[in-house]
């Protein structure tokens, strides 16, 4: 049996659909997950079982906040090919725009920058997010050449999610000025 979250909004862009999470989505984010690139947002001792509460996790996050990570679509295909979206779990500091590509025939097309410029938009507008973050491991590259590309900066300031000393929080600029 698989229920949907019937209430969630679907964004799109000029190539992307991004809807709410799926249970069949589950095995593109285990695929992600067991993959190298995954390394930024993952424990090290990862197993599947661990990978299956990190999914509910995005999804659970829908029903207890209202809002979550969207699920990266190609118009005219419904295959997850990443997430992006408001993001503030227990515990957070303050909350993130985070995103995740999780096919790496996705990669170096820059969804993620068109996925992220629409969650940040829905998250300014619905949930009056003026400023977030996005919460960027300092080893990974592509996520600090995203949040440059997006217009951000790092925080020095702001805290970080737990102890996670190679977390840098990188702060979105205001509306208009990106």
């Amino acid at each position: 049996m698989s229920v949907s979250l019937t209430e969630t909004p679907v964004l799109t862009t000029e190539r992307l659909v991004l809807r709410a999470p799926e249970a069949a989505d589950w095995p593109a984010f285990l695929a992600f997950m067991r993959d190298e690139r995954s390394r930024f947002v993952r424990p090290d001792d990862l197993t599947e079982e661990t990978a299956w509460r990190a999914f509910g996790h995005v999804i659970g996050h829908w029903v207890l906040r209202g809002y979550g990570q969207f699920i990266l679509a190609a118009k005219g295909d419904d295959s997850a090919l990443g997430a992006a979206g408001p993001w503030n779990p227990a515990g957070w500091p303050e909350p993130e725009l985070g995103w995740t590509i999780w096919s790496p025939e996705a990669e170096g097309k820059s969804l993620a920058y068109e996925a992220v410029s629409a969650v940040r938009a829905h998250a300014r507008g619905t949930l009056g997010w003026a400023r977030p973050v996005s919460y960027i491991d300092t080893a990974n590259a592509r996520s600090q050449a995203l949040a440059r590309r997006l217009g951000c900066v790092v925080d020095a300031r702001a805290p970080v999610p737990g102890d996670e000393a190679a977390l840098q929080a990188w702060r979105h600029p205001a509306e208009g000025a990106a």
